[in-house]
């Protein structure tokens, strides 16, 4: 804990180490898996945020290989975190490191109801603790494999969010994937940089 104190003057937090066996199936979490747009405002705990963020982009091999595959691999993801209710975190975009396993804060504040308006009002987005942002640089895919690279790029991210929905469950807390946005604002909300484009937002939380 004294690592992440002292990374959060830095702006860098440091992620509690990802559990590597869970209490729950993966078959269970399938059965389990439902789309859950209601969340009771409960605030998550770091380890469960850090979690969820190895769950979808994780490393989990001295090579780079990730949680979830990548054509090529390439990795043209980047992942967020919309901090609006987590312990000990202040309020803020995060931008989630992989190989350290750690959190880059990029702006503070709460853009929950921003990101909601960028949704195209799915008002939901205001009352979950945490969002889950993905965007892709779609060059780093589509350099190796031109234009057909963008198919494999949305498929990349399809990888990583039902990661994030199997992970939900095993940790008792409900996700869904929201694909309707207004890009140029979600880009806007979030300050992507230009070579990024946004794909999902994924509000997480516990049932009410």
């Amino acid at each position: 804990m004294a690592d992440t104190t002292q990374n959060l003057d830095r702006g860098r937090i440091d992620l509690p180490s990802p559990v590597l066996k869970g209490r729950m199936s993966v078959e269970e979490t399938l059965l389990e898996r439902r789309s859950v747009r209601s969340y009771s405002g409960d605030p998550l705990t770091l380890a469960a945020v850090g979690q969820l963020l190895w769950s979808v982009q994780g490393i989990t091999s001295p090579l780079g290989y990730r949680t979830a595959p990548s054509a090529g691999p390439c990795y043209p993801l980047e992942t967020y975190l919309v901090a609006g209710a987590v312990t000990s975190l202040p309020q803020g975009v995060y931008r989630y490191e992989p190989r350290s396993h750690l959190l880059d804060l990029q702006f503070e504040g709460d853009v929950r109801a921003d990101l909601a308006a960028a949704t195209l009002g799915q008002s939901f987005l205001r009352h979950a603790p945490i969002a889950i942002v993905f965007s892709a640089v779609p060059e780093r895919t589509t350099k190796k494999y031109g234009e057909r690279g963008t198919r494999y790029v949305h498929m990349d991210v399809g990888h990583a969010g039902q990661n994030l929905h199997l992970q939900s469950v095993s940790l008792g807390l409900g996700t869904v994937v929201v694909g309707a946005f207004k890009d140029d604002e979600v880009t806007r909300v979030m300050r992507l940089p230009a070579a990024e484009h946004p794909l999902y937002i994924m509000p997480v939380g516990r049932m009410p």
